[in-house]
């Protein structure tokens, strides 16, 4: 996977908890890398992705950016 770019991120621990939950049950699987290339892609291409994401002020920010 010479292609791939190693990151680390740091994520609200609840949200990644009830993503690992839901996604044992979820067919078919969905991995957080998935997921996250998935985003990338859309926020890239997707207008309309990338304003909901913007837009979006559900997550309570703290000391980061989320």
């Amino acid at each position: 996977m010479k292609d791939t770019k190693l990151t680390s991120v740091k994520i609200i621990e609840s949200l990644y908890d009830s993503f690992k939950i839901f996604t044992v049950r979820s067919q078919p699987k969905m991995s957080l890398q998935k997921l996250t290339n998935r985003c990338l892609y859309l926020y890239l291409h997707d207008d309309e992705f990338r304003k909901r994401v913007e837009t979006n002020s559900d997550l309570i920010i703290s000391g980061s950016n989320f």
